[in-house]
């Protein structure tokens, strides 16, 4: 087995993003720097199944100056706050220690949603301009990660994850889990394990997104990309930097896209991280920290995203 493998295999990767709230909202699929992971272009050697528990948090919102559709309906402002909670099972194939290695995933996310909109004058009589709820997201299903080993150092991972709309969607709610698409994502990730103790990854991808049938409202492709920079500064600890860019590469279509000149987007953001591997009484264990403020955003609220989670081997 490569020496540097041999230090992130307590790491099994959670191998999918981590984010999910209606795209008519201003937010889309992703949140910035929330999607890249630890080791994100490698998948180890040893075969198993991992649960990989995460839990993000938002806070964030768009000023009077914009006009956000949202559901039905068009609002002059947004302030939201979301807490998503993700189990994620990762199963990494037998295939043993060769240039190449496979895995694949699923994410069972719960989402708390709090959605406050100033309404225009000349929306619907009795449309409440404040709603909040915990519902079930859209699943998450990554049916093949492949991870090829350039060097000991270098590592590559390809992939295909995909949202499926089971998650609650309601048009005339302005709170929704669900975001009532399918969107598919054609992923890459790239890992350098640093001499130091650290590493070196990023992810790119573009989500391309299905029609919501309910509203009419079809969002453009959206690009993105995360990057993190971790160094160790302890035999179990590593410290860094995490940031990401979101890109809509396309124009949102439907009437209320076209009355907002396609409402294209986009945001940049960076923060901290910190990672911690080592045991929880006898399993290797993976803790990971961040926190994001977006210091660009349009079309998309601006706010800060915290996250925490803990991946363990249960087979």
């Amino acid at each position: 087995m490569n020496p540097r493998l041999r230090r992130v295999l307590w790491a099994v990767p959670a191998l999918v993003p981590m984010w999910s709230y209606a795209t008519e909202g201003g937010v889309g699929r992703p949140i910035t720097g929330q999607q890249i992971f630890s080791n994100a272009g490698i998948v180890p050697p040893t075969p198993g199944l991992a649960l990989t528990l995460t839990s993000i948090y938002f806070d964030g919102g768009m000023g009077a100056a914009r006009q956000i559709p949202v559901g039905r309906t068009i609002g002059a402002s947004l302030d939201q706050r979301v807490s998503y909670n993700l189990a994620n099972l990762t199963y990494i194939w037998n295939t043993g220690p060769g240039r190449w290695n496979f895995a694949s995933a699923i994410g069972i996310p719960v989402q708390y949603t709090s959605v406050t909109v100033r309404l225009s004058s000349n929306q619907r009589p009795g449309l409440s301009n404040a709603d909040h709820g915990t519902q079930f997201a859209d699943m998450l299903i990554n049916p093949v990660v492949a991870s090829y080993h350039v060097s000991e150092a270098d590592h590559f991972a390809l992939s295909m994850p995909f949202y499926a709309p089971t998650g609650a969607y309601n048009p005339d709610r302005l709170a929704n889990a669900g975001q009532n698409t399918w969107t598919f994502s054609p992923t890459v990730a790239y890992t350098k394990l640093l001499k130091s103790g650290g590493e070196f990854s990023a992810l790119a991808a573009i989500d391309f997104y299905t029609r919501n049938s309910d509203i009419d409202y079809k969002n453009g492709a959206v690009f993105r990309l995360d990057a993190m920079w971790t160094a160790a500064i302890a035999p179990q600890w590593r410290l860094g930097v995490v940031g990401g860019w979101i890109e809509q590469l396309q124009d949102d279509t439907g009437p209320l896209a076209d009355r907002l000149n396609g409402f294209k987007g986009h945001s940049v953001g960076f923060g901290p991280i910190v990672t911690w591997g080592g045991k929880i009484g006898n399993l290797p264990a993976a803790l990971t920290a961040r926190w994001v403020h977006d210091i660009d955003t349009k079309n998309r609220p601006k706010g800060n995203g915290v996250s925490f989670s803990l991946t363990l081997p249960i087979m």
